[in-house]
């Protein structure tokens, strides 16, 4: 996946990652279980992969993941020039609520781990040989996150156990003026699930602050598409089926979609608005 340059960013949702092939210059993909993004980096470091790279992670923290660990064991910093970045990362990330983990893993010999131990950077931003010892630390730093999952065949009846559990959610957590949004975001996001993707689902809600996280998984790696009606085209003669996503986005604050081992994950944040309705939580 390469990111876009920050001239180019999108400011507003989808925030989506595609599967990149392996000669582009950073790539992206997630742990639906733990919600870690692993970001790697190819090639020498220039401007334009500092721009790359910078909104990547703008994106990523626009969900945002409980952790994001960066793969630079391919990336050419000899004289550890991207430093300035990774430290507007980590800035970036821990200003987020809840705070995102930020670690780098790259050899000890590189410019950039000298740069950053020099500067001690290395007492707040980790620092790590391997991605085997970067994801065992990151995972066992994780807070106990108020999560509820449970997987689904691809059948339409499974939208309605999706959108059971976003109501037993909104009870647990006390937030039911959330219900009706969640509860239509949820069921989009599984519908559309069960239509285009077709094998089973994994699904996930869990509290981020007064709002909630969405997530559906799937085993197919293919990207949502938001679909837009033609200039002058009467609702009316709009299609009857794939608008599922327009209401995914008109009810979440952030959606996206971003790949996982096997598939992809589709997620969606939905917080409080001024016009909500508490709703009775049974």
């Amino acid at each position: 996946m390469t990111a876009q340059p920050s001239n180019a960013e999108p400011r507003n949702p989808p925030y989506l990652f595609p599967h990149g092939h392996h000669a582009a210059p950073v790539q992206i993909t997630a742990d639906f279980a733990t919600a870690v993004v692993e970001l790697s980096v190819h090639g020498r470091w220039s401007q334009r992969l500092g721009m790359d790279v910078s909104a990547a992670i703008r994106n990523c923290l626009a969900e945002p993941p409980s952790a994001i660990i960066a793969d630079l064991h391919d990336l050419g910093d000899p004289d550890g020039t991207s430093m300035p970045t990774w430290l507007a990362a980590r800035r970036a990330a821990v200003v987020q609520q809840p705070p995102v983990q930020l670690a780098l893993c790259l050899p000890t010999t590189a410019g950039l781990d000298r740069r950053l131990r020099r500067a001690g950077a290395h007492q707040h931003l980790p620092l790590f040989a391997t991605m085997l010892e970067a994801r065992a630390v990151v995972t066992a730093r994780l807070p106990v996150a108020e999560q509820m999952q449970t997987r689904l065949p691809a059948q339409m009846r499974s939208a309605r156990t999706a959108r059971d559990l976003v109501t037993r959610a909104c009870g647990r957590w006390h937030l039911p003026r959330l219900l009706l949004r969640a509860r239509l975001v949820m069921s989009e996001l599984v519908a559309n699930a069960v239509e285009h993707a077709g094998t089973d689902i994994w699904i996930s809600v869990s509290q981020r602050g007064t709002g909630l996280h969405l997530a559906v998984g799937d085993g197919v790696a293919d990207l949502p598409r938001l679909r837009h009606p033609a200039p002058g085209t009467a609702q009316t003669r709009l299609p009857e089926r794939g608008w599922g996503l327009r209401l995914v986005h008109l009810g979440a604050a952030a959606w996206g979609a971003m790949p996982v081992p096997g598939g992809k994950v589709v997620w969606a944040t939905v917080r409080p608005r001024h016009d909500d309705v508490a709703q009775t939580v049974l």
